[in-house]
Formats: structure tokens, sequence, C-alpha cells
């Protein structure tokens, strides 16, 4: 149970930077992707940002882990695996699947690399040394629920990018209205994915790290899908109408 002073400190970093990032994301879209736009700096490739600000989501969670007194205990290899499910195909199955040519700022991989930095310090540090989990914990409603919140999430996620990516053909440029799988209910299904994967992480490990990452995906994810709608009624007048942003039939 040692360094929990240290960790709450960072746990507390997390939730405050979600606080910031829904304010910022209020007033500012992030400029990558459709908000692309110059003013911002020097850019990159977007693949090239993508590994170099995910990865670290890998390295230092394996790396943090393997230095936590509970690192061969089940429980805590089960939720490295889950944690490695996301991240894997995040860093560096994603970036290599993605459309040549696009780019993204320096300033958005260099923030989104340091985020990556401290959010996987505190959840592996919970999962491999403080949180001490028995066993049993597999077989815990808690554990259960939210396993299956995790990787419904991640097949949503998987899915809608795959949807995203074939929407043009090789070397069309511009954007259509996607339809199919979530997209029949909201635009950002992606999002909604994710959202919903790290609230079962933070189910499954019952965990302030866990919670924190869960309010911070969403701190980021809510304004952007929120934009997406709004960009996507705007550009196409078809667009249909009962979709709706994030959550069917709500939000």
């Amino acid at each position: 149970m040692g360094g929990i002073g240290w960790y709450g400190g960072l746990v507390a970093v997390e939730f405050g930077l979600a606080v910031v990032t829904v304010v910022a994301l209020l007033w500012i879209k992030a400029p990558y992707g459709r908000y692309q736009r110059v003013g911002w700096g020097p850019t990159v490739s977007a693949r090239v940002g993508w590994v170099v600000m995910e990865s670290p989501a890998v390295l230092v969670f394996v790396a943090v882990f393997l230095a936590g007194a509970h690192r061969t205990d089940l429980v805590a290899l089960v939720l490295l695996a889950m944690w490695l499910c996301h991240y894997v195909y995040r860093a560096f199955v994603y970036p290599l699947l993605m459309r040549p040519g696009s780019r993204m700022p320096v300033l958005v991989v260099a923030l989104a690399m340091a985020f990556n930095v401290l959010n996987a310090t505190v959840n592996a540090w919970w999962v491999a040394e403080i949180g001490g989990y028995a066993d049993s914990w597999l077989t815990d409603p808690r554990f259960l629920a939210g396993a299956v919140l995790f990787f419904a999430g991640l097949a949503v996620h998987a899915r809608s990018d795959r949807t995203l990516r074939r929407l043009r053909a090789p070397g069309e440029t511009g954007y259509r209205i996607p339809y199919g799988g979530a997209f029949r209910w909201v635009s950002s299904p992606n999002y909604s994915g994710e959202i919903a994967q790290w609230c079962g992480w933070a189910l499954a490990t019952w965990s302030p790290a866990g919670l924190a990452f869960a309010v911070y995906t969403a701190a980021n994810l809510v304004p952007r899908a929120i934009d997406h709608h709004a960009w996507y009624r705007e550009r196409f007048p078809d667009y249909p109408a009962d979709r709706r942003a994030l959550v069917p039939h709500l939000l």
C-alpha cells in the first residue's frame, strides 16, 4: 500500500485535467481530423502522431505493471490483458489502417502523450501494486459487469472505425454519411464505444484510477461527439433526423 500520497496526487491531477479538458473543448475544437486547421504550430503525419502519442499507454503501463508486487497475480494479469486489448489496437493497429495524407499538430501529440504517461502510470500501479485482488474478484458482479461493458464497447469502437475507413474509395476525398452498425442510432459510436469501455474498466478495477480515466474520457469525447453531430447536420441536409450524437434517443 506504499506510495498512496504521491499516487493520490496523480489521480487528483487526472480528475483536474478532466475539468480543464471539458471546459476547453466547449470553446475550442481540437485541431485534428475534420477540424484540422492552421495556426497550431508544426504538424506530423497523423499515422506517426497516433503511434507516438498512444504507445506510452502500452509501454509505460507494462513497465509500471512489472514493478508492482502483484504483477504475477491472476487478476492483475487479466486486467493487463484487457488494457492491452484496447491499446495495442489503438497505438499500433489503428494507425496502420488509417488513410495516408492526414496530419495533426505536434502540440496535440505532445499533450496526448503526456496524458497517456500519467494515465498508464496510475492505472498500472493500482492494478499491479495497490489493488491486491483475490482470485475471487473474477467472479464478482462488479468485475463481470465491467468486463462485459469493456469488451462490448471495444467491439462497437473497432467496428465503427472500420465503417468510417470504408466510406471512401481509394484516392477519394471528402466526407460521407456513415450507415450501419451503431451509426443507425448515433453519429459517433466509436466515441460511445470508447466511453463504455472505460466505464467498464472503472467497474472491473473498482479503482479511483479507473474512475478518473472514465471521467476524463467522457470529458474529452462528449464535446467532440456533439461537435461531430452538429457538423454532420450542417453539412448534409439529408442527415438522419432521428440520429443522436452519442446516446441513442437521448444525447
